[in-house]
């Protein structure tokens, strides 16, 4: 007949006798590896955590000041009433674009009235445009994406340095056995109970840090659209306003 659960728990009393079976007193009583890969865990989902809350509130901000912005642009009559607004969207990416985008249109047509050579043809100008924007963006993509490749890197070795500390605990279990020339749960059942503590602590880490950077990178997608068609739009305004000169 198979032993019970009061055998087993009987079982475990024996080993620690008068001790608390929490995950706390688990961490307490595991080997010093299990225990460094418990708190690199640990760690590791804190930062995840804190990178989540962070990104969200940036992306949610930029998402509402980005439609707040396109609103703005597409009422405006002139350009320079957008830009003297552009205080009221700071953290907006496609307000950024504009920004630099109108800088450097301000410095082609400032070259133009003194007479500079090279700079003032349309196609020079699209080309001095486009280089800004594409500028722009990149610092833009580069900043939306910062710290979600850690959230990726966790995601995908947190299960496996959980797995290296119950491989571990594992280990010990059989040396105990080999020690005791007998393998009964009171002899292993501490070492596993350890060793099981590191995978779901891993797995723990890993999947919300999955699941956020997936959530992350589609919403990334969707700002450096937005930013996209901006630019796009932008350049056609300037190629009608010169188009017509």
């Amino acid at each position: 007949m198979p032993p019970t659960i009061e055998v087993y728990l009987a079982a475990v009393a024996q080993v620690e006798p008068g001790k608390n079976a929490g995950v706390s007193q688990l961490f307490l009583d595991a080997d010093i590896v299990v225990q460094a890969v418990l708190l690199v865990l640990v760690l590791m989902s804190v930062v995840c955590w804190v990178i989540i809350f962070n990104k969200a509130g940036m992306l949610r901000r930029a998402h509402r000041l980005d439609d707040a912005f396109l609103e703005l642009f597409w009422k405006s009559q002139r350009l320079d009433q957008v830009y003297d607004r552009l205080e009221r969207y700071k953290g907006s990416p496609v307000a950024a674009l504009f920004k630099a985008a109108y800088v450097e249109l301000s410095r082609l047509t400032q070259d133009d009235r003194q007479g500079a050579t090279g700079l003032t043809t349309t196609l020079d100008a699209q080309d001095n445009l486009e280089r800004a924007l594409r500028r722009a963006a990149t610092t833009q993509r580069t900043a939306l994406e910062r710290l979600t490749p850690f959230l990726a890197t966790t995601g995908s070795t947190a299960p496996f340095i959980g797995l290296f500390g119950t491989v571990w605990g594992i280990l010990r279990a059989f040396q105990k056995i080999k020690l005791a020339g007998q393998a009964t749960i009171a002899t292993v059942g501490g070492d596993i109970s350890q060793a099981l503590i590191a995978t779901a602590v891993g797995l723990l880490a890993a999947i919300p840090a999955v699941m956020a950077f997936n959530f992350f990178t589609s919403r990334i997608r969707v700002v450096n659209s937005d930013m996209d068609n901006f630019g796009s739009d932008f350049l056609n305004i300037v190629k009608r306003h010169f188009s017509a000169r």
